[in-house]
């Protein structure tokens, strides 16, 4: 299996334990970084979450993982809050997040940069709309963004 079939799997196995406590799946994540390959759960609910829901997240999951054993391959599983500075991967995530300022990446520069910031416009399966400095806005096509993730202001 892909790593995609592998998230999607996770997604379909955790999402009923999470929302059982109230709890949200934010994005589900397989990779190999070095010589491990990582499952990582993030989850969210309003308010935010805390440790406690994550340990209790991390056990039930793993209770299940133990029963059905879906991942041939050893891996380390991670139950975590997608943070402040969250990734914008899904359509639900863009949904939530019009009228949020975005920190846009592009894998190539566009007039002379691969980094823009503003706020999210709008969205479809193919661009993402910001509206930059206020009054401009730029589309970028979505196979070309490297990363889109709320911007944090300290």
């Amino acid at each position: 299996m892909s790593a995609k079939q592998y998230e999607e799997m996770a997604e379909s196995l955790v999402t009923p334990i999470t929302e059982s406590m109230g709890i949200s799946v934010y994005d589900v994540e397989y990779v190999k970084e070095g010589g491990d390959h990582y499952l990582r759960i993030y989850i969210d609910k309003p308010g935010g979450v805390n440790i406690n829901d994550c340990e209790a997240v991390s056990r039930a999951f793993s209770d299940r993982l133990d029963e059905v054993d879906p991942i041939p391959d050893a891996y380390i599983m991670e139950v975590s809050s997608p943070g402040l500075g969250r990734s914008l991967k899904k359509d639900r995530h863009f949904e939530k997040s019009i009228g949020a300022e975005v920190d846009i990446k592009l894998f190539e520069a566009q007039d002379g940069t691969k980094e823009y910031s503003g706020v999210l416009k709008a969205f479809d399966k193919d661009t993402v709309t910001i509206t930059v400095d206020g009054n401009e806005d730029k589309s970028f096509a979505r196979k070309g963004i490297a990363s889109t993730r709320l911007k944090i202001d300290f």
